[in-house]
């Protein structure tokens, strides 16, 4: 007796349709698993066979072949439990109805119910795809295999709700997703640009990268700001779009990082590591890769406060994904590539003890240990950062002020103004992924960031005088024609260049 149920295979980002093919054949009772399976997967026999039979049903006592194919494509985790019972059941006619054109996912516990698993959205999508018309998922995944329209979800409680509804016993209802998504819905951020007192230098910096997505660097004394800036700028960047949700909310399912409550991001991400995580976590990898943090950042925001701290191997290996905004993790199993266009923000003392500059407290610190510090990062590194800001410590007047500072909605709306312009620019050349200044690369440059005499002049001192190398040198260019979009000036002017150029690091002295 055979029979085939259809399911997915979570393969980085995207999901690959899955054959469970169950043959029962005379003999003594032993199940083989085949089809490239992992640990999880391998122990999916001995819960098959507890869900069947606490679920009432019965359980061959005969030699049960499974595979899961094609078996060239590895199959990791417990997404398989719920369609190798159905096919058990299939091929021992306690399933009778058509199997064909539906696909089956979920895990089962011992006593029949259906638990959650990861990747339902990229699950979703395959089977849209691949011309499924069915997809039984688990309660709690619905609403975010909903997402997919074109594709009928059901939700599963247990194995035995989903072998009623098969014979036609009881039926179970199809979901349907009532989520709205609304861009301009008011979100309450719990840190805002209003609540800052002072640091008008830095906030300005922090509103030119957010309009044009690029790289920030905060130096300064501990407990001048620098972590509360760089909380405040999700309240300063573009809501959203739909696109963009999905996108994110696909990475996010196969991490295991959504909530049943909540199915589809609808914020930027703000990612925030600790200086102790390890370089899988921050990149991605494991023996079978998962997006790592600056995956998770995607169209968002990766702070990584007290940069010294952070692995050298892991810091260096940021260089890569800063300029292609992907990462890709080779392993012996395979090549996986996960997107990481993500807008970097970092912060750091100038020394050991943090009081270097200062001009209130003595630092004590010598030459030699302040040198060594900063060299902890890397010139690479800190060529592919475009704004070096100096967060100063807040007088006692700014900070005993009761005067708010310039709203987060109010900074907001200037960059949405100077995104739409950059939007407006990019459409002609029909590159989707060129959304904003951060992303254009050298032709784009040449073609959108025209200097006069003028301003070629000044930027040849600079070079000259600062050492900016060919990147530093394309990277003023892109912020320069960002400060044009935020005062709404079609061409890069002098003051425009002036005020990128002081946004370079400067020589330690």
């Amino acid at each position: 007796m055979l029979a085939k149920v259809h399911s997915c295979a979570v393969i980085g980002l995207d999901a690959e349709p899955i054959h469970v093919e169950v043959d029962i054949a005379s003999g003594l009772e032993r199940v083989t698993l085949v089809g490239l399976p992992d640990t999880a997967v391998r122990e999916s026999s001995e819960r098959v066979r507890a869900a069947v039979t606490n679920s009432g049903f019965f359980f061959p006592q005969h030699r049960l072949t499974i595979n899961l194919a094609p078996a060239d494509l590895r199959k990791e985790g417990p997404a398989y439990d719920l369609p190798i019972a159905v096919g058990i059941l299939a091929a021992t006619r306690q399933v009778l109805g058509a199997l064909d054109k539906v696909v089956i996912v979920g895990e089962l516990s011992l006593d029949g119910s259906v638990r959650h698993v990861n990747g339902t959205l990229p699950m979703a999508t395959a089977a849209k795809l691949a011309g499924y018309q069915c997809l039984f998922v688990p309660a709690s995944d619905a609403a975010e295999a909903a997402l997919v329209e074109g594709i009928e979800v059901y939700p599963v409680e247990s194995l035995a709700s989903l072998v009623n509804h098969l014979n036609g016993q009881q039926t179970i209802a199809r979901f349907e997703n009532q989520f709205n998504f609304d861009e301009q819905a008011p979100v309450a951020f719990p840190f805002q640009f209003e609540h800052i007192k002072g640091q008008e230098h830095a906030k300005r910096a922090l509103e030119i990268a957010c309009a044009g997505g690029h790289n920030v660097l905060m130096k300064g004394p501990p407990g001048a700001g620098k972590t509360l800036l760089a909380r405040a700028l999700p309240s300063i960047l573009p809501r959203l779009t739909l696109t963009e949700a999905l996108d994110i909310t696909r990475i996010y399912s196969v991490a295991d990082a959504l909530t049943s409550a909540e199915p589809l991001v609808r914020i930027r991400p703000f990612r925030a590591p600790h200086h102790t995580i390890s370089h899988a976590g921050l990149v991605g990898g494991g023996r079978w890769p998962r997006p790592g943090e600056i995956s998770l950042a995607h169209r968002g925001v990766l702070f990584l406060d007290e940069l010294p701290e952070f692995g050298t191997r892991s810091l260096e290996t940021l260089r890569q994904p800063l300029e292609d905004r992907i990462v890709t993790i080779s392993r012996a199993a395979g090549t996986l590539t996960f997107p990481a266009n993500f807008m970097f923000v970092a912060a750091m003392n100038k020394c050991p003890c943090g009081w270097y500059g200062d001009d209130q407290k003595a630092c004590t610190c010598s030459m030699a240990m302040v040198q060594r510090y900063q060299n902890r990062i890397s010139g690479p590194l800190m060529d592919r950062i475009d704004i070096h800001i100096d967060v100063a410590r807040v007088p006692f007047q700014k900070l005993s002020s009761l005067d708010a500072g310039e709203s987060s909605d109010l900074i907001r709306r200037r960059v949405n103004g100077a995104r739409q312009a950059q939007a407006e620019r990019f459409a002609k050349l029909n590159k989707p992924e060129l959304l904003i200044n951060g992303d254009m690369g050298p032709a784009e440059v040449q073609q959108f960031c025209c200097i006069d005499d003028t301003g070629r002049n000044l930027l040849r001192a600079a070079v000259q005088q600062m050492n900016l190398s060919a990147r530093a040198y394309h990277r003023v260019l892109k912020l320069a024609r960002t400060i044009a979009d935020l005062s709404g000036d079609p061409q890069i002017q002098i003051p425009h260049l002036a005020e990128a150029l002081q946004y370079r690091p400067r020589e330690l002295g």
